[in-house]
C-alpha cells in the first residue's frame, strides 16, 4: 500500500491545526462543529473555511460525518455545538435572505415528468427575487436544445443537468452539489465537469461532495477529507498528493551489462526490474538517463508514478480508522 510522504503529512497536519489567515472573503466558516445522536458523536469539533469563488470538495467514507456536516451548513439539520456562518448568516435560523443566495442540488430533484424542461425552469423562477433568465440557465448547463423536451424523455445525464439548472436558477452565490455525476457514463461526466468549471468562472462558490476521487482531483481548488467525524486532511489536490514529494521510478533491466552505476542505495533490483522510491525523481532520473544514453541503450518500461488523490484518500482514511476509537 502506498504511504503518504512526510512532507504531505506535515502539510495536512499544519493546515488543520493552524489554518493560514484567509486571503479571500469566506463563504463558509465553521468552528468547533459538533453533532451528537444520543451517545454517538457524528461530527467531532470540526473547523473549516471555504473561500468565495472556490470549488471545495468534501470527501469521506460512509459514516464519516460528511453528510451531517453539509446538511448543518445548508441549514437542514441542527447542530449540537459550535459556530457556523454561511454568507454572513447562521444557517440554523433559516432566514429567507440566506435561502435566496444559496442553491442546492441533491442527488435527485423531484420534477414534473410531463412539463417541458423550459416550463420546469420557468416554474422555479417564481421562488426567487432575482432569478436568471430561464434560457440563460439552460445555456449554462448545456440544455438549450432540450428546452422543449418533456422531463420524462431526458437521458440520465440530461436529467442531472436539469437538476443543476434548477439549483442555479436563483443566481446563487453558493451552490451545494451532492454527487453530481453518479450514474453518468464517461462522456457525460466530462461534460458535467465542464459545467462545474463554468460555474466557477462565473465566480460561484461550489461545495461538492463526491465518491469519485478523480472528480475531486479534476474540479476542486481545495479538498477536505473527513473520517470518524473529524477533518483529517485539508489542502489543494497537489498538496495532498505531494507534488514534489514521493514518487516511484520503475524500469526494466536485463543486467547483462552490469547494474547502472548511479542507482541510489534504496533501489530494489529484482527479476529484471528496478524500483526506486524517491522524493526527488528529477535528480534521480538525470544520471540514469545520461548513463543509458552513453551506453547506447534504452530503459524499457520506464515510468514515474506519483500517488493519486485516491491513493492518498484511502491511506489517510485507513489510518484514521485505525487510530480513532
Amino acid at each position: 500500500m502506498w504511504s503518504p510522504p512526510c512532507n504531505v503529512g506535515s502539510t495536512v497536519t499544519t493546515s488543520i491545526a493552524a489554518p493560514e489567515p484567509p486571503t479571500r472573503e469566506l463563504a463558509i466558516r465553521v468552528r468547533g462543529l459538533r453533532r451528537s445522536y444520543g451517545d454517538f458523536e457524528a461530527v467531532r469539533g470540526l473547523d473549516l473555511d471555504i473561500h468565495r469563488g472556490e470549488v471545495f470538495a468534501l470527501l469521506g467514507p460512509n459514516g464519516a460525518g460528511k453528510t451531517t456536516t453539509v446538511e448543518i451548513i445548508e441549514g437542514y439539520r441542527p447542530r449540537s455545538a459550535g459556530e457556523v456562518t454561511v454568507l454572513g448568516f447562521d444557517p440554523a435560523l433559516g432566514e429567507r435572505a440566506l435561502r435566496e443566495r444559496v442553491g442546492i442540488v441533491l442527488q435527485e430533484t423531484v420534477a414534473d415528468q410531463y412539463l417541458t424542461v423550459l416550463e420546469m425552469v420557468q416554474m422555479f423562477t417564481g421562488y426567487f427575487p432575482h432569478p436568471l433568465e430561464p434560457q440563460e440557465a439552460l445555456a449554462l448547463v448545456g440544455l438549450s436544445e432540450q428546452a422543449g423536451t418533456r422531463v420524462r424523455r431526458l437521458s440520465g445525464g440530461q436529467r442531472r443537468r436539469l437538476d443543476v439548472a434548477l439549483g442555479i436558477i436563483g443566481d446563487p452565490e453558493l451552490l451545494f452539489l451532492d454527487e453530481p455525476t453518479t450514474g453518468f457514463d464517461p462522456n457525460a461526466r466530462r461534460e458535467a465537469w465542464d459545467m462545474v468549471r463554468g460555474l466557477r468562472s462565473l465566480g460561484k462558490t461550489v461545495l461538492l461532495t463526491t465518491h469519485y476521487l478523480d472528480e475531486a482531483q479534476q474540479l476542486a481548488d481545495r479538498v477536505g477529507i473527513m473520517a470518524r467525524g473529524r477533518l483529517i486532511a485539508l489542502g489543494t489536490p497537489d498538496e495532498l498528493m505531494g507534488t514534489g514529494g514521493a514518487a516511484i521510478i520503475e524500469f526494466e533491466f536485463g543486467g547483462s551489462e552490469g547494474t547502472p552505476p548511479e542507482l541510489p542505495a534504496n533501489a530494489i533490483v529484482e527479476q529484471g526490474r528496478v524500483v526506486i522510491h524517491t522524493t526527488e525523481p528529477t535528480r534521480v532520473l538525470a544520471p540514469l538517463v545520461a548513463w543509458a544514453a552513453a551506453a547506447g541503450r534504452e530503459l524499457p518500461g520506464l515510468r514515474v508514478v506519483r500517488p493519486s488523490l485516491e491513493d492518498v484518500y484511502l491511506e489517510l482514511v485507513a489510518r484514521a480508522e485505525e487510530m480513532t476509537p
